[in-house]
């Protein structure tokens, strides 16, 4: 039975012999690109074209014809490819745009003419010449096939940019297989649809040279701006975005540029390994582990750590996030599909109500019923799909939870006790959960990277919250300092020691009872600062760390600072914000929260924004620059791939449980060794 996707889906491919039958309304170049586990490519070798269909696993017709079929051979692609798109581009002369044709139709089938095992129709294309119909990627070991649909209006020199290549080389690519290429008459229609063999294409004279550069592993957004958004798609309303934030991190002085976190702004940023920087002569980055065997016709058993990287702390950063798109893209599939069964039944009703004979003879009931089947039928099947999918998720969860360092651990999870102080940072932070209604129960950890590209703000304020309304207004704000002393004591514990010096300005002394556990181990780089003119003096020093450091790095001497700068990074706490703060402060915080990042120095706001509004648009740049949480749970954070308003949960140490105090006694014991 062929299973029918729709944009976002999945579906297992259970052989490693498949071929890619296209049918489209009009002539269209059909190619291939060989991308790697983040969708990109390692050179304008990876793309299959006309003028160069020969790739190892790969057969693409050589002209442009309204019916296609692509040879591919899973098994015969290199070690380093996990992902095979499918790419339809209109070829000169041609149709203008893809919503001037009809919709095109993309199927995978048994190699030889066998039957499909998938099959995609693209609806909804306006403007766009080029699109990724449809991608073969690797999980756990397995492949599936998942519908993408993804257009681009300014064609296929864009595609090729977003899938990693250099503007000029994606251009001259573009050119080159757009150039090479001609509309068939109908006497050449049956050779261009006729597959090229596999076998033939794996020859040692055939393979191009394999590209063993390493590629950042970077988390992309697969809905640029320039790229048209699949039908249904929410559009992006008051939640914050997770996407990847805007710019590269600097690092304090004497060290090695570093990147910024992954739950950022839109802008995309380097997500190389802070440890690890990429050369053509280093050896390729390690690939996933190999699942371990299943039973015939069951998905491959989950593996802590069966991502692409070159430590375990980075498979699992890379495997999370894996399991953080895949439940985006399989809970937009099946909401897709419920959409597009509800827009069918009204279709059906009004066309039965439209309809005299159904009025008169009373069949009008029968058709409605029938209607209403069909429907339920199709809403059915997608959540079959989704159960499928969730099933799998939630088993990957369990053994991936029990397996991740302290730094992306719950405060509840055993790594937590007995563990010695780090010599490295660590790759990010987790700050809390995400989930979706559809499963509420399977909540992925939502990490950060490190070192922290955007400073954070903790709401206390119980505007625009539902959770938030329902509970006292004390207790709100003594949950918002308690998760601020939370991530201060995580950040600390998961650090060598000496990486972090802490500062708090707490104006009115209200978070003397949250801080006391940080203030009784002695951590704290100086009592918390009280009173206007404590505000002053501690935004002054930070403000002048800045300043030198920034003369520093621009005169090339990261080291010639003076004695009295502290070389730590500092994080600056802020509670009960703006209490405490005339314009002058002000305006110093948004220098650090502006500055502060790029040489060192990061913040993290406790702060009702609704107290804030005095002071009117001079905070909206400091607002929008730091990523939003709640001490309770909140549906205010947005994906970057298909927008889902996801439920943020806070991860809090179990109620009677000394583990952040333990954290704190093991860092300071660490510090006082190394005198």
């Amino acid at each position: 039975m062929t299973a029918e996707l729709v944009r976002g889906q999945n579906h297992p491919v259970s052989r490693s012999r498949v071929e890619v039958r296209v049918s489209a309304g009009a002539p269209v170049l059909a190619l291939a690109a060989l991308a790697d586990e983040q969708g990109r490519l390692a050179g304008p070798e990876a793309l299959a074209h006309p003028a160069a269909p020969a790739r190892p696993g790969l057969g693409v017709p050589g002209v442009a014809a309204e019916r296609h079929a692509l040879t591919v051979d899973l098994d015969a692609v290199d070690a380093d490819v996990h992902r095979v798109a499918v790419v339809l581009a209109l070829p000169p002369g041609g149709a203008v745009r893809f919503g001037a044709v009809p919709a095109p139709y993309v199927a995978v089938a048994a190699e030889g003419g066998g039957a499909e095992l998938a099959c995609f129709t693209l609806t909804g294309l306006d403007a766009e010449t080029a699109v990724v119909a449809l991608e073969l990627y690797r999980r756990q070991g397995a492949w599936k096939v998942r519908a993408v649909g993804q257009g681009y209006a300014t064609g296929l020199p864009t595609l090729l940019t977003d899938a990693g290549l250099p503007e000029a080389q994606a251009v001259a690519l573009a050119a080159a297989v757009l150039g090479a290429t001609a509309p068939l008459d109908d006497a050449d229609r049956t050779l261009a649809a006729m597959p090229t063999q596999v076998r033939d294409l794996s020859g040692p004279g055939d393979a191009p040279p394999r590209n063993t550069a390493r590629q950042d592993p970077a988390l992309r957004d697969t809905a640029p701006q320039d790229a048209v958004p699949a039908p249904g798609t929410p559009a992006p309303g008051p939640t914050e975005s997770l996407a990847p934030p805007a710019a590269p991190y600097a690092g304090p002085p004497g060290r090695a540029q570093a990147p910024g976190d992954t739950l950022g702004g839109p802008p995309p940023i380097d997500y190389a390994h802070p440890r690890r920087r990429r050369t053509s002569t280093e050896p390729p980055e390690p690939g996933p582990r190999p699942a371990p065997a299943a039973e015939p016709g069951q998905p491959p058993r989950p593996v802590a750590g069966d991502a692409a990287g070159w430590s375990l702390e980075e498979r699992l950063y890379n495997q999370v996030w894996g399991m953080f798109e895949d439940l985006a893209r399989t809970v937009a599939a099946y909401r897709g599909a419920v959409d597009f069964a509800d827009a069918r039944l009204d279709r059906e009703l009004d066309d039965a109500l439209s309809d005299p004979r159904h009025r008169l003879g009373g069949s009008g009931n029968a058709a409605r019923d029938t209607a209403r089947a069909r429907r339920d039928e199709l809403v059915a099947q997608a959540r079959a799909v989704l159960d499928r999918d969730l099933v799998q998720l939630a088993a990957e969860l369990e053994v991936v939870e029990p397996a991740l360092p302290a730094a992306y651990a719950r405060w509840d999870n055993p790594v937590w006790h007995g563990r010695l102080v780090p010599e490295e940072a660590p790759l990010a932070l987790r700050l809390g959960d995400l989930s979706l209604p559809e499963r509420p129960d399977l909540r992925i950890p939502m990490l950060m990277r490190f070192p922290l590209e955007r400073g954070l703000w903790i709401d206390n304020g119980r505007t625009g919250s539902e959770a938030a309304m329902a509970m006292d207004t004390d207790r709100l704000r003594r949950a918002a300092m308690d998760m601020a002393v939370a991530h201060t004591v995580r950040l600390l514990a998961v650090q060598p020691a000496g990486r972090f010096s802490v500062h708090v300005i707490d104006a009115a002394g209200a978070g003397a009872a949250s801080l006391a556990p940080l203030v009784k181990a002695g951590v704290l780089a100086s009592p918390p600062a009280s009173g206007a003119a404590g505000v002053t003096g501690t935004l002054a020093g930070l403000t002048r760390r800045v300043d030198l450091v920034q003369m520093a790095l621009r005169a090339g001497a990261p080291e010639e600072l003076p004695p009295d700068v502290d070389r730590a990074e500092q994080l600056l706490v802020v509670h009960d914000f703006p209490h405490g703060f005339d314009d002058r402060a002000v305006t110093q915080l948004r220098y650090l929260a502006d500055e502060g990042p790029a040489v060192g120095v990061h913040l993290l706001m406790v702060a009702d924004r609704d107290e804030a509004s005095a002071y009117g648009p001079l905070l909206d740049p400091l607002w929008r620059s730091l990523m939003r949480l709640s001490p309770v749970p909140d549906n205010h954070l947005a994906d970057p791939w298909v927008q889902h308003a996801w439920t943020f949960a806070p991860d809090f140490p179990p109620s009677g449980s000394r583990v952040m105090e333990q954290a704190l006694e093991r860092m300071v014991r660490a510090r006082r060794s190394r005198g």
